[in-house]
């Protein structure tokens, strides 16, 4: 079942800019309230953190997109945005969201339980 879905990747020409949404399910309620995040994976190299938003709000960003890119979230609509701008040919990648657990008899888990199927952001020079 498809918990997480990405929305907004295109191709786009370096210094432009996108915003990614990431729906999430009605299942997720509690989840995306623990905290989001979104993360990267470009050909041949390993996933990277990008950034991340807590239950409380609290924001933290990758040294690569600091300054660049913002993460928000509408708890209302349950959906995870990335504003990302004066994008650069190193930001090509797919890009996921993701959400931590929960449970009930512990609440919020640590990791990162739920994640999106990718959206692709390709940047041109």
């Amino acid at each position: 079942q498809v918990l997480l879905v990405e929305s907004g990747g295109g191709s786009v020409q370096a210094g432009g800019s996108l915003k990614l949404s990431c729906a999430a399910s009605r299942l997720l309620i509690k989840s995306p309230a623990c905290g989001m995040a979104w993360y990267r994976q470009a050909p041949g190299k390993e996933r990277e953190f990008i950034s991340s938003i807590s239950g409380d709000g609290t924001t933290n960003y990758a040294d690569s997109v600091k300054g660049r890119f913002t993460i928000s979230r509408d708890s209302a609509k349950n959906t995870l945005y990335l504003q990302m701008n004066s994008l650069k040919t190193d930001d090509t990648a797919v890009y996921y969201c993701a959400s931590r657990g929960w449970r009930i008899d512990t609440g919020c888990l640590d990791e990162y339980q739920y994640w999106g199927q990718g959206t692709q952001v390709t940047v041109s020079s």
